[in-house]
């Protein structure tokens, strides 16, 4: 063995083979594109020494805070804080999960340095208020340090990069939960036929998609933890959602059509993720990964902040360090047998469209803004019903029993902007669906083909905090109080504006979709209709392709907190 220092907190016993140095003994590259091709091909990851020099040089790199502890500090506060204590005996900091300590082949000695650094760097680290993950990072570093106070300063230089654009480990509970929703919303997007068994099996989705982090940093092996590790010190935190959506995909792959295992979702995907070895290997795990193309880095920064915004207004802060699931809304919770009532959609549909929206929204409980039925057959009086509402939900039964609709992000007042022309307005969360006589959903074409578009710059801060605070999701008039605009069309370079043209409102007509046709067209009497191909969606006709209406209804997002 070169190097017995990495390897003195290692029962290797259970290392098997992985513990072998059979792989290069060093690495020259320092081109950026090049280490992320080696650290997804997993250069290093067949050489535990080279693993444990390329963690040191990653780590070193990170640009931190200036005063940030180091192994020195380690050595003059650990017995202070250890005391007379076994190792094995000591209590875990307030911001771990208890039932989330990997021991990833540590011996008796790994294990209680493990509870020793983590006591360490809560009392160094005190604004830290939640943050699971921890314990897995501190014990795989474990394995590549030569002593704690090595193993320490990695740890703290992690949790000290002071780089905006390089977010790496959650670090609050409010964090950790818009994490949550945001991989909600990406699992919606790009696991559309997860998602939906997701739905269909789990009382509340988004306590099943807050286990997400548990998935990486606890229950996957520690040979598959290890190469999604190497790539996430080059390339930061999107590399976590891409893992998990491909972990998501393969448990669907595998699970579809067969009856689950339990009548426990969340338990049925640890026990999957557990013994994944089973399904498949690291690098077939990482290429389905890598397949997904996500968002752009600074697209999901936005998207995170929109999250976030919307947990706070419900109270959710910084320094909370847990939440009740009586907090947690989503689709069977949010959308009440007892209290709802269409002309258009049963109960069960609903749900089922509440599924479709983005988690910020999901959290919120259907509002009935405008009926046909109520309020009469008038674009006017539609429109006056639902200005200052942001997002709304379409929905539309035609003469002959049809049903779809639409889901607006913007505020139909915006039509109010472009001078009495007709123009098109609204985001890349719009989306068009029908439910009668099938189920379907069209999202915005940019979506499931990126390849149409290449995301622009958001680099300064000063940029993102901008575009923060230019999009209202509500009536408020206080810039500072409204939401960011994930997927405004200004933030990518598109070849025509056919793909962008969400959604317009005249005196006479209503339109969503555009370009070489219209997903949905309504007259000014909100008496006919007619569905087609469009550019912006590139949906089928939604019903027949001309349809007269017998019910038109708009629903808004109410925060169930007040009612």
């Amino acid at each position: 063995m070169d190097s017995p220092g990495y390897n003195c907190f290692v029962d290797r016993d259970k290392m098997d083979a992985t513990i072998q140095d059979l792989g290069p003994k060093e690495l020259s590259c320092t081109d950026l594109q090049e280490l992320k091709q080696l650290a997804r091909q997993g250069y290093w990851a067949h050489s535990h020494a080279l693993r444990g020099k390329v963690y040191q040089r990653l780590i070193r790199d990170i640009p931190c805070r200036t005063v940030t502890p180091d192994a020195s500090v380690y050595s003059d506060i650990v017995s202070k804080i250890v005391g007379k204590h076994s190792s094995s005996s000591l209590p875990l900091p307030e911001f771990v999960d208890n039932t989330q300590v990997p021991s990833y082949c540590l011996n008796a000695r790994g294990e209680g340095a493990v509870r020793k650094i983590l006591l360490c760097i809560a009392n160094q680290f005190p604004d830290i208020s939640f943050c699971p993950a921890l314990p897995a990072v501190v014990a795989l570093l474990l394995h590549y340090s030569i002593d704690e106070a090595e193993c320490f300063e990695k740890a703290c230089r992690i949790l000290a990069c002071n780089d905006p654009s390089k977010k790496l480990i959650d670090q609050s509970f409010l964090a950790f939960e818009s994490s949550c929703m945001t991989f909600g919303d990406l699992v919606n997007k790009y696991c559309q036929a997860a998602h939906k068994l997701m739905v269909a099996v789990s009382e509340d989705v988004l306590q099943v998609y807050a286990d997400w982090q548990r998935w990486l940093f606890g229950e996957l092996p520690l040979s598959y933890f290890a190469r999604v590790f190497d790539v996430f010190l080059v390339e930061g935190y999107k590399v976590l959602y891409r893992v998990a959506l491909a972990i998501l995909k393969f448990f669907h792959k595998v699970r579809a059509g067969q009856p689950p295992e339990s009548d426990n979702v969340k338990q049925d995907i640890r026990m999957f993720v557990k013994d994944i070895a089973k399904t498949v290997s690291p690098e077939k795990l990482l290429e389905k990964a890598f397949a997904i193309r996500l968002f752009s880095r600074k697209e999901i920064q936005l998207l995170q902040m929109a999250n976030e915004k919307a947990l706070k207004q419900k109270g959710i802060t910084v320094k909370q360090k847990s939440v009740s699931l009586s907090k947690r809304q989503f689709v069977h919770l949010a959308v009440h047998a007892e209290n709802f009532h269409s002309e258009i959609v049963s109960v069960k549909e609903m749900r089922d469209i509440w599924s479709w929206v983005p988690e910020r929204f999901a959290l919120c409980q259907p509002l009935l803004l405008f009926s046909s039925l109520q309020h009469g057959y008038s674009l006017a009086r539609f429109y006056f019903q639902c200005e200052g509402h942001e997002p709304t939900l379409l929905l539309i039964k035609t003469t002959q029993k049809e049903v779809c609709g639409a889901y607006l992000s913007t505020d139909w007042s915006e039509r109010n902007k472009s001078g009495g022309k007709l123009s098109f307005f609204g985001t890349g969360e719009c989306f068009v669906f029908r439910l009668q006589p099938e189920v379907q959903r069209y999202e915005w074409v940019v979506i499931k083909h990126p390849e149409l578009t290449k995301s622009t710059s958001l680099v300064s801060p000063e940029t993102t905090t901008t575009t923060f605070s230019s999009l209202s999701h509500s009536a408020s008039s206080d810039p500072a109080d409204r939401l960011s605009p994930f997927l405004a069309t200004r933030h990518f370079n598109l070849p025509s504006k056919t793909e962008s043209m969400f959604m317009a409102g005249g005196n006479d007509c209503l339109i969503i979709g555009g370009g070489g046709g219209q997903a949905l067209y309504i007259d000014g009497d909100l008496n006919r209709g007619r569905t087609g191909h469009c550019d912006t969606f590139n949906n089928r006709p939604l019903c027949s392709e001309n349809f007269l209406i017998a019910a038109i209804e708009a629903w808004g997002f109410q925060d169930p907190d007040t009612q």
